[in-house]
């Protein structure tokens, strides 16, 4: 279970019907680890089935796009996560787990999507929303990421993903970040790019061979603040970062584009696009919002804030283990619960400052201060906590 969003229990049926029209559906993306706890869905008496269909349904999509047999439901069973070569398999099991979750909660709770306040996905996640608000068919949502895959996942071989933050919780400009990158790439020797902002005072970045060491021997170029680069170990598709251009996969998912069937409605419920920062998808320009999807960084904390402003009191995510966009309101609420505080123990005192872009933006931005109150369901735990025998 994912302790950042475990479901409390108070959290009844009635109570998550009830509060749809002030609530946001959130679809994960690929993550290091993607099986969460499907298998236990699988095995469900009540739900399994309808898994069972889903991972078929993605197997013969998977099996026909990569010409080879795919076996999602196996996979499940065995309790396997996917490695990086089987990252097609990846793919296609984040998005039909996400799409089996909601049939489950509309069957059997008759929880619908279409009444929720908004949607957003974090990478992947756009196209299961895509999907699932009626705009995209399953295979649209699979057949492009997946022709695209077996590059993407030899892209990730050479890369390393590495966080940027601020240990002084100022903002970092974001505009020199990308100079930044765009003078190291100028050498010639590798592309880096910015995949994510997170935060005002963080980012995520992934770098071919050495450029994130030297971005990180560099960064005292971004701001005079106190800024730190912190690597992680795993490898990563760099999706969502100029590195997709050496292997053309922009403009061959654009023209792909042109043969999907879907894409001419407006989605069922409000979509915000993390690609680019608002509500874009208008029936008419969906291949356009989905080529930026695939180059442009991820904007999640433009959701994170939209979420707020928009008077949103219960976050669903969706999908196997959802962890990004958790850990990022975890972060914001527990940034704002230390500065509202009325009294402060000393030895927090003296960590203050480093929240210093919140306080200087809470004046304006008053939504922010919701961060703590808002109720988060980990739609995976939620249905496995229901007793419907």
């Amino acid at each position: 279970m994912n302790q950042n969003t475990e479901t409390p229990p108070v959290v009844t049926r009635e109570q998550l019907a009830k509060g749809l029209g002030k609530s946001a559906f959130a679809f994960r993306g690929y993550n290091a680890t993607n099986l969460g706890r499907t298998p236990e869905l699988l095995r469900h008496p009540r739900y399994g089935h309808i898994v069972e269909k889903y991972l078929q349904r993605a197997s013969d999509i998977c099996t026909d796009v990569m010409k080879f047999p795919v076996d999602l439901a196996q996979r499940v069973r065995l309790e396997k996560e996917a490695t990086l070569k089987e990252y097609h398999e990846s793919i296609a099991l984040i998005v039909t787990m996400e799409l089996a979750q909601l049939e489950i909660l509309e069957t059997f709770f008759d929880i619908s999507l279409i009444d929720a306040n908004m949607m957003y996905g974090f990478s992947l996640g756009e196209l299961t929303a895509l999907t699932a608000g009626g705009v995209l068919t399953l295979d649209d949502a699979l057949k492009i990421p997946l022709m695209m895959s077996r590059d993407a996942a030899e892209l990730a071989d050479d890369v390393t993903l590495c966080v940027l933050f601020s240990r002084s919780g100022k903002f970092i400009p974001r505009k020199n970040v990308h100079r930044l990158c765009a003078e190291i790439n100028a050498e010639g020797n590798g592309v880096i790019g910015v995949s994510t902002f997170l935060a005002p005072n963080s980012m995520l970045l992934i770098g071919q061979k050495d450029t994130v060491q030297r971005l990180k021997e560099r960064k005292g170029e971004i701001t005079t603040e106190r800024i730190s680069v912190r690597l992680n170990d795993d490898k990563w598709p760099p999706l969502h970062t100029p590195i997709v251009w050496q292997r053309n996969i922009t403009d061959r998912a654009q023209f792909l584009m042109h043969t999907i069937e879907g894409g001419f409605t407006a989605p069922t419920t409000p979509l915000f696009s993390m690609a680019t920062g608002d509500f874009s998808y208008d029936g008419d320009n969906t291949r356009d919002v989905v080529a930026q999807w695939i180059d442009k960084p991820q904007l999640l904390w433009e959701a994170v804030d939209a979420t707020l402003a928009r008077g949103v009191e219960t976050v669903i995510h969706i999908g196997p283990q959802p962890n990004i966009i958790p850990a990022t309101f975890s972060r914001l609420a527990a940034n704002v619960a230390l500065l509202t505080k009325d009294r402060l123990p000393m030895h927090t005192l003296s960590r203050i400052v480093q929240y210093g872009w919140l306080s200087a933006v809470l004046p304006k931005r008053t939504n922010l201060l919701r961060a703590p109150g808002i109720v988060h369901v980990t739609l995976e735990d939620w249905l496995l906590q229901q007793d419907i025998a």
